[in-house]
């Protein structure tokens, strides 16, 4: 993956010496309020090799974000295939994130997340980018809500992988983003 600059954001691929953000991230009952599950050492440094992997095949993915003035991994900002959800097309490519608590608010997901709009819709030529979150995650629907993407209530979901142990995290809402729209968009705002 060649690296991708914003203002004040470097997203690359991942390196050993983000482990430690990555398990944390993966582990902090903040960030994982939304998933059943929380990710052990092992288990989070398995993830970031597959994450790591799909990157070097796909040349994107769930990019780690790095601060350009400090060279500090704060997270992840990506877009990626999600053939695992049975109902979406194959081909289908979601936007997604996830930063440790104490880089919320700061604009920094907005802020890669439009160039990971921008790279999916220019750069590989996609018609669409959607995005999906618990139905209660307001912190990432307001996310894509900034980013113009748009609520398709006739595609909300129960996420077929979330146990019914975790009722409350089963309803998913579903945001999808047009390649047109983005466009008008982008041509709105200069």
């Amino acid at each position: 993956m060649k690296p991708i600059r914003t203002e004040r954001l470097i997203l690359r691929n991942w390196e050993d010496r983000d482990r430690e953000l990555f398990h944390r991230i993966n582990s902090d009952e903040r960030v994982m309020e939304f998933f059943p599950f929380r990710r052990d050492r092992a288990q989070a440094d398995a993830k970031m090799d597959e994450l790591r992997a799909v990157i070097d095949h796909d040349g994107f993915g769930f990019a780690a974000a790095e601060i350009v003035a400090t060279g500090q991994c704060i997270g992840f900002v990506g877009i990626t295939p999600t053939d695992y959800l049975p109902f979406l097309p194959a081909g289908t490519i979601e936007i997604g994130w996830r930063l440790a608590p104490e880089f919320w608010g700061r604009g920094y997901v907005t802020e890669a997340a439009e160039a990971w709009l921008g790279y999916g819709f220019e750069t590989l030529g996609l018609d669409e980018i959607v995005s999906f979150a618990v139905k209660d995650n307001r912190r990432s629907t307001a996310v894509m809500e900034r980013l113009g993407m748009i609520a398709d209530p006739a595609s909300d979901f129960e996420h077929p992988g979330i146990p019914d142990s975790h009722a409350r995290l089963k309803r998913h809402v579903f945001f999808r983003l047009s390649r047109r729209e983005w466009q008008a968009r982008k041509k709105a705002a200069r």
